[in-house]
């Protein structure tokens, strides 16, 4: 089994391969996995070869070649599934597209699992497409668990949220809890109660008085990159 970085890492290389012919340079790869030096690359690299999915060729400069892709690659069953269907996907690719965008303020991250501190403060902007938002203001969180993974959403994801104070039970929202804990989770009601439901049978729904819940927003887009 490969881990989540050397998965993505053989991904981007058969894809650069699969559309250019060529392997992309250490750079993109560093770029690509947002990694800080070439070093994590070339333990990637390794890796990937003692496992046999790929072969370095030899004589030949920045030369790869993808022998193998694990097997839940080519079944349809084995990807994301679908997301809920107000929720527009963007995967990003190395390819620059050209397009009509707009920016949002990424305000930190969200836990899709255990809650993790409030989000409060802009950390950078990331363009989307229009297309992507609605009506009112919007702004972007990083994802950082695995509690959400049946909903389409995975650990290192970018979600678009459209701000608002309320939701309709069933869909995915951005909820604070006692003002000190920031989570992404279903939105549901259990008489006087909200039940925050995870993605993810490995994690319990977190039922909690109404008074304890605050809807920070709702869930529009979803940007993942070099998936």
């Amino acid at each position: 089994m490969l881990t989540r970085k050397q998965h993505d890492l053989l991904m981007f290389i058969h894809e650069r391969l699969q559309s250019v012919g060529v392997p992309p340079s250490f750079d993109e790869m560093k770029d690509a996995l947002d990694l800080r030096s070439k070093s994590g690359i070339h333990r990637l690299i390794t890796a990937l070869e003692e496992r046999g999915f790929i072969r370095r060729l030899p004589n030949r400069a920045r030369a790869l070649e993808v022998v193998k892709l694990p097997e839940s690659a080519g079944r349809a069953a084995a990807a994301p599934p679908p997301l809920p269907s107000n929720v527009e996907p963007l995967f990003k690719t190395p390819r620059t597209v050209e397009r009509d965008t707009s920016s949002v303020p990424v305000m930190g991250r969200i836990a899709a699992g255990v809650p993790i501190s409030a989000i409060q403060q802009n950390t950078h902007d990331i363009v989307v497409p229009p297309e992507m938002l609605g009506a009112g203001e919007h702004y972007a969180l990083e994802v950082k668990g695995d509690s959400m993974i049946e909903a389409g959403i995975l650990d290192g994801d970018t979600v678009v949220i459209q701000r608002s104070d309320s939701a309709t039970v069933g869909e995915i929202v951005v909820a604070l809890v006692d003002d000190e804990e920031a989570t992404l989770k279903r939105f549901r009601r259990k008489g006087n109660m909200v039940a925050l439901e995870a993605a993810n049978p490995a994690y319990e729904t977190r039922l909690l008085g109404a008074e304890r819940v605050k809807v920070q927003g709702k869930l529009v887009g979803l940007i993942r990159r070099y998936h």
